[in-house]
């Protein structure tokens, strides 16, 4: 398979990195919308181009798979792209997807591609969870925590702020709510009493703290619905402290079962990320197998993940699956 991507941010490292451990793909292209003699990549065989040289590649890349922030960059990004390519992104604002589905899935379908939005850890792996464990489970309920780590698409949210340099947003999970999960005590839990929201941010010269402190604690579908705290920091602390990228969570559906639902059972998913972005760029790189293989069966239009099949994520063949892993 060839592949490119958009994007050479920390995800864009990430898909790369994940291209190299997969034998049955190679790197052919990264798009960028910086100066191209100024991106560096470790893949020697790979061309670095601008994003407008991107149409010229229609027929030389079997997947493209897009990097860029679900805040600006992915709602007008996706559609485009899938009308030349096959296409994967990590579009990650959950009230919105419904939206991002029907413009992604008309441009695909008059390109003749398979598109696969919203893929990763969540949306993605903790969606397909909270599928299975509903489908198991119909008398119970769905819990997801999130960290503690850092949000990719919520920093990058704040970096979009006019006078804010630099930013890093911490999602963490309220313990007293995690715990009542786990003991079964089937907690009704708002939004605000599941996590919060912590804020590192380093200005501008001169930029308006109070300004930039009320526009993030009040953006919609990001901030508003939490407990949201903002650190103004110098950019020094920040490297110093904060030049990681962990993330993790927890998706639980507990439930009963028998006659007098008399027995409780809890299913629980669990993740511990090292780097948030890497392990988003597998999962991305895994989809892109998928789309790859839709698209070589004459499919075209828009996915998720729920309607891609286990095994079409795989490099392995379905007898080697069969043998295997089942």
């Amino acid at each position: 398979m060839r592949l490119g991507i958009v994007g050479y941010g920390n995800l864009g490292r990430g898909v790369e990195s994940a291209i190299a451990q997969n034998s049955d793909m190679e790197l052919v292209a990264v798009f960028t919308r910086r100066a191209p003699e100024d991106l560096k990549i470790n893949s020697k065989a790979a061309k670095v181009l601008h994003i407008s040289e991107l149409e010229n590649w229609k027929n030389k890349i079997d997947v493209l798979i897009l990097c860029g922030g679900s805040a600006k960059d992915l709602p007008t990004q996706t559609p485009e792209c899938a009308r030349l390519f096959n296409v994967i992104d990590s579009f990650d604002t959950h009230a919105r997807i419904p939206e991002h589905f029907e413009n992604v899935d008309k441009a695909a379908k008059e390109g003749n591609n398979v598109a696969i939005i919203s893929v990763g850890w969540d949306p993605g792996l903790f969606s397909l969870n909270r599928l299975y464990a509903g489908a198991i489970l119909p008398e119970g309920n769905d819990y997801t925590f999130w960290g503690r780590g850092v949000s990719q698409g919520h920093s990058d949210a704040i970096r979009r702020i006019e006078g804010v340099k630099n930013a890093k947003q911490y999602t963490v999970p309220v313990e007293k709510a995690l715990t009542s999960v786990k003991n079964c005590e089937n907690p009704t839990l708002t939004t605000r009493e599941k996590h919060t929201r912590e804020c590192y941010v380093v200005l501008e010269d001169g930029a308006d703290a109070k300004r930039v402190e009320q526009e993030i604690v009040n953006m919609p579908n990001y901030f508003a619905d939490y407990d949201t705290t903002v650190h103004f920091i110098s950019e020094e602390e920040l490297l110093e402290k904060h030049s990681g990228i962990p993330h993790g969570g927890f998706v639980i559906r507990t439930g009963k079962t028998g006659f007098n639902k008399e027995h409780n059972h809890v299913i629980e998913y669990s993740l511990k990320l090292d780097s948030n972005p890497e392990f988003t760029s597998s999962v991305l790189v895994a989809y892109a197998r998928a789309a790859y293989r839709l698209s070589q069966e004459g499919q075209s239009g828009c996915k998720t993940v729920f309607d891609i099949a286990p095994a079409y994520l795989s490099p392995k063949s379905n007898e080697e699956l069969r043998k295997t892993m089942l």
